[in-house]
């Protein structure tokens, strides 16, 4: 049995760098159209919501795509574990981890769930659109290692 997978991506595309999440997803998509796969599915979000568990519970396997700040060479693959929802003044904040948890809580068979960071550089609003040279890098870095991952070359 093939895995039915499910790459999100999300980020801010008017603010540079933030935009590597949607690039990702819109990228490998070109990729997996031209390879015929039929087990891998897409989605593109400003920000990730509680609907989100909804969506999720369809696949064995979610990868959720998001630029970061965080120190790192490149791009880093993570395991996403289960992370209890609080409620907050705004839920403009949700994490993959809520996510999970609110898809375990609502749904009985739950995804593995990975959470794919790419390391940005500029968060510039004047430079909507343009990704920095950078973080142009760490997409490609980040592309490869999927395609390889996954088992496809292009």
């Amino acid at each position: 049995m093939t895995n039915k997978i499910l790459f999100y991506g999300y980020g801010n595309p008017g603010c540079q760098d933030d935009a590597l999440g949607i690039n990702f997803v819109e990228q490998l998509q070109i990729w997996t159209t031209a390879m015929d796969y039929k087990n891998i599915f897409f989605e593109v979000n400003y920000q990730l919501n509680i609907e989100d568990a909804e969506t999720i519970s369809g696949y064995d396997i979610v990868y959720f795509v998001n630029a970061s700040l965080e120190h790192m060479d490149g791009f880093k693959l993570s395991r996403v574990e289960h992370q209890e929802a609080r409620v907050e003044f705004t839920m403009h904040a949700i994490s993959p981890g809520v996510v999970l948890s609110l898809c375990q809580q609502i749904y009985a068979d739950v995804p593995e769930v990975y959470l794919l960071h790419i390391k940005g550089f500029k968060w510039d609003l004047e430079s909507a659109g343009v990704l920095s040279p950078e973080a142009e890098n760490n997409l490609f870095l980040a592309l490869n290692f999927m395609r390889d991952k996954l088992g496809f070359s292009g």
